[in-house]
């Protein structure tokens, strides 16, 4: 790519559109100015452009830089004026909506929906053969759906045909209408190679039928790059098509527009690839929570659509259950009052926490989004079901699942982000929401994300890695610190583990946490002694080096036992709590 000097991205949100300019300074690329604007995709506006302008209007005033010229962007920049590129992402009018369907539920399917997921889709519904239902629901159930896409999958190439046949007859027989209006849904297919022409007859005349390789071609092996690339192509082509105003933004963009939860997880591979990093990322919203993983070079994407801070927060409840929300709060707080809370939270979804007790409880139902959020995201982030590999004991109980890629013994760093996390008020507040709800094990670095810019980087990561990836380790991440994790459980009190780094050495017992300051973004080397019950990665007893990265919080010694177990007794839990948030400084007056 040309060298770029200005570049302007803008994500726009289903609420909110914002707008980032990236220069290039003597030491690298930079976020030098941001600009936001409500959304204009729906009524009165109808017409997205609107919102983009407003949020470049504000970038333009901040940075006294002329970017546009009447309802134009300036491109190529030309001295101090105008930018040499303009990207965009987007969720507006709710994202990209698919439903997907495979032949057999934990195969097939599971494979067609972790293409979707990965292509940034939210993933309506999963339909299978096997699924318990029986034909007059499935159709029932796709004609009541209105997605936006799709994706049909099923068969190993060479193998049956009949199944995925019968698949595409209930989807023909049902005949769904898109949501953003248009002639034809668009549909995928990426099953068995045998039965394409079978699908052709079946499905040509009531969809937008494309066909591409199939996801899962033999039993041991995924192919899901072909799919989801068409899946990006038809989203610009028919989605966002049909959505007001963005055909005229599509003339602006340098490069295609992203759906938002694709390019952060597009910046997450990225980084985790240039690295050598196994990652995990979140990014809890207000209905949404999406996680993002990379292990071993394979990233996964899931989304828990009804776990959110406000307009799902009483879902939340709902699936966690009173005791285990409860269980994180410091106090005592009557069951009744607490449903109150949280149903006051879902009518007024943009209110935030306005005194010490309200936070505290806010915190304690990010904690089990977070948790429950990550227990779906485990689920699908596994190897490939029905193949057989030999595996350890060890593997089984560090796993916790037959095929899990998430081992978070080997979990290099994780990276938050949304509302309750970039914007806590207190970083060891949104460390500690990480530790709990992640329990992360050995050596971890912890991260947010400053102010949501993931989306605009994984973008521009399309057209110039180099500048997205300086622009995300110096601008977007916020360095939380080190946490350091034995596994194990131990005897309250004694000692857990001895540590040494550079000057300083320290022990810990169990059921503490012990926070040491080390300057922020500095590196330390660091030896750490475990007692004969704990392991940090070597096995039992044996110490472990490494480097330990420093943060806003400093290094973070968490030994209070994994997995991590609550008292059952109430003055005891509570007591607990507030000796760990008094050594993690979470809150001013305990």
């Amino acid at each position: 790519m040309e060298d770029l000097k200005a570049i302007l991205v803008t994500d726009c949100g289903s609420t909110t559109t914002k707008a980032i300019l990236i220069e290039k300074r003597p030491e690298g690329y930079r976020q030098t100015f941001r600009g936001e604007a409500p959304t204009t995709v729906e009524a009165p506006f109808e017409d997205v452009t609107r919102g983009v302008l407003n949020a470049i209007g504000e970038v333009e005033e901040l940075s006294g830089r002329k970017i546009l010229d009447g309802e134009r962007i300036i491109t190529p920049a030309k001295g101090d004026e105008g930018v040499d590129i303009y990207l965009s992402t987007s969720s507006a009018g709710g994202g990209l909506q698919m439903l997907v369907a495979g032949v057999v539920l934990r195969m097939t399917a599971e494979s067609a929906q972790r293409c979707a997921l990965g292509a940034g889709a939210i993933v309506m519904d999963v339909l299978a053969s096997n699924d318990g239902r029986p034909g007059y629901e499935k159709i029932d159930r796709i004609r009541k759906l209105r997605p936006d896409m799709i994706l049909l999958s099923g068969g190993t190439d060479g193998g049956t045909v009949s199944h995925v046949v019968e698949l595409a007859e209930y989807l023909a027989a049902a005949r769904p209408r898109p949501r953003l209006g248009g002639d034809k849904i668009p549909l995928i297919y990426a099953g068995n190679r045998d039965a394409r022409e079978q699908i052709r007859k079946i499905l040509s005349e009531h969809f937008a039928l494309h066909i591409t390789e199939n996801i899962r071609p033999v039993l041991e092996r995924e192919n899901l790059g072909p799919a989801r690339s068409l899946i990006h192509e038809l989203f610009l082509q028919h989605v966002m098509a049909q959505a007001p105003g963005y055909s005229e933004l599509m003339e602006w963009v340098g490069a295609d527009i992203m759906p938002t939860p694709a390019a952060v997880g597009y910046m997450m591979e990225t980084a985790a690839r240039r690295e050598g990093l196994n990652l995990l990322g979140v990014d809890i919203g207000g209905a949404t929570t999406d996680v993002f993983s990379v292990f071993g070079g394979v990233f996964n994407r899931t989304v828990s659509a009804n776990l959110g801070m406000s307009y799902s927060v009483s879902n939340v409840l709902a699936e966690a259950g009173l005791e285990n929300v409860l269980r994180w709060v410091p106090f005592r707080v009557d069951e009744g009052e607490l449903r109150d809370r949280v149903k006051n939270k879902t009518i007024r979804p943009t209110t935030i926490p306005q005194t010490l007790e309200d936070l505290k409880i806010e915190h304690a139902l990010a904690r089990e989004a977070l948790r429950l959020a990550f227990a779906q995201h485990r689920q699908l982030a596994v190897g490939l079901r029905g193949v057989h590999r030999e595996r350890s004991i060890s593997d089984v109980f560090r796993q916790e699942g037959a095929e899990s890629l998430i081992d978070m013994m080997t979990c290099d760093m994780i990276i938050g982000s949304g509302g309750v996390l970039s914007h806590a008020p207190r970083r060891s507040q949104a460390m500690m929401l990480l530790m709990d709800a992640y329990e992360p094990l050995g050596f971890t670095r912890l991260a947010v994300d400053s102010i949501f810019m993931m989306p605009h980087l994984g973008v521009l990561a399309k057209v110039d890695e180099d500048a997205a990836s300086q622009v995300f380790w110096r601008d977007c991440m916020v360095y939380l610190g080190t946490c350091i994790a034995p596994l194990g459980q131990g005897k309250p009190g004694g000692r857990c583990l001895r540590f040494r780094m550079g000057d300083s050495e320290g022990e810990v017992a169990f059921g503490d946490i012990k926070v040491v300051p080390l300057g922020y973004g500095q590196e330390a080397d660091v030896e750490v002694f475990p007692e004969r019950g704990f392991d940090l990665g070597a096995g039992k007893g044996k110490s472990v080096r490494g480097k330990v990265l420093g943060g806003v919080v400093g290094v973070v010694f968490d030994c209070r036992g994994r997995p991590l177990v609550l008292p059952e007794d109430e003055d005891e839990r509570r007591k607990l709590l507030r000796k760990w948030a008094r050594q993690m400084d979470l809150y001013p007056e305990v």
